[in-house]
């Protein structure tokens, strides 16, 4: 039972991912007044990225072939134990919130070496946005999830939810909310949304993630957008699974998985509609402004920390 749980938990991330996008750019063509495309085309993105022939450059390695396959491997893998309807995890015994955002900083550190091997200036210019950034938003993040693992006990993920779920109006505290705020900025700007970047444009003076995967085409730039989109996945419902776990399972019954699926995916569909909202409101801000906006990350994750830290 646990098993089909990870696995259940796992396909629903990897399936809906792409689906998030599509909702996300359905709201904002609906808030401009535009008609849009419809919610599945990212899957049909997908499809055709598939069928397509990939092309590498001469002066790439074997690496940049690798890339692709190694970054959705490690995303899946911290997929694997992340709380999405039960705070239960079947695989505490491999990773945790450290392993998680290991792992995710392993995807990171990946795509940045295959955006280098090119040899292009973009690749260059992009990895080294991404990981001068990333040096702020991981620790952000950590601090942040670590405000609730004091409380918990433990460090791991569906631990924290289920000491956050059984917590009467413990999401109130000040920490608490410090900490939500601080790991939204960091979802924010990890997955490339607006204020920080912007995901449909490609402005070679201001784009991050674009540059990383510019070289790509065909099969390999399919398997990156998906473990990019399955990332955002990942990240968001740590948002909703730690933060917010109203309605997650606490028990492997069949209307308690039922309820928790419903109330993740309200979740979602909230969140889709905050982002498609702020893009819609919100410009891009200038790059060397995106530091000052992950360092009032890192602020808030830090008071965050030492309000929890305090009133235990």
């Amino acid at each position: 039972m646990t098993a089909l749980l990870v696995l259940l938990q796992t396909a629903l991330l990897v399936a809906l991912a792409p689906l998030f996008n599509g909702v996300v750019g359905a709201l904002k063509a609906r808030l401009q007044m535009r008609r849009g495309a419809p919610v599945w085309q990212r899957y049909a993105d997908l499809a055709r990225l598939m069928g397509k022939e990939s092309v590498i450059s001469e002066d790439a390695s074997w690496l940049a072939r690798a890339v692709p396959y190694l970054t959705l491997a490690a995303i899946l893998v911290a997929a694997s134990w992340t709380p999405v309807l039960l705070a239960r995890s079947g695989m505490s015994f491999a990773g945790d919130l450290v392993m998680t955002v290991a792992l995710l900083a392993a995807a990171r550190v990946l795509q940045a070496l295959a955006a280098l091997e090119a040899g292009t200036t973009f690749g260059g210019m992009g990895a080294s946005r991404h990981l001068a950034l990333s040096g702020l938003a991981e620790p952000a993040l950590m601090l942040a999830v670590f405000t609730l693992a004091i409380g918990a006990h433990s460090t791991d993920l569906s631990t924290i939810s289920r000491a956050v779920a059984t917590a009467p109006l413990g999401w109130l505290s000040p920490s608490h909310l410090l900490a939500l705020a601080a790991i939204w900025l960091v979802v924010v700007s990890e997955t490339g949304r607006v204020p920080v970047d912007n995901p449909v444009t490609h402005l070679e003076l201001t784009m991050i993630h674009e540059a990383l995967v510019l070289e790509y085409s065909g099969r390999h730039l399919a398997l990156l957008e998906w473990a990019g989109a399955v990332r955002q996945m990942v990240l968001l419902t740590l948002v909703a699974s730690l933060f917010l776990p109203w309605g997650i399972a606490l028990e492997p019954g069949s209307v308690a998985l039922w309820r928790g699926l419903a109330a993740w995916l309200g979740k979602l569909l909230a969140f889709a509609v905050v982002i498609a909202v702020s893009e819609s409101v919100t410009a891009k801000m200038r790059l060397f402004r995106v530091p000052e906006f992950l360092g009032m990350a890192f602020l808030l994750s830090l008071l965050a920390l030492a309000s929890a830290s305090l009133l235990r």
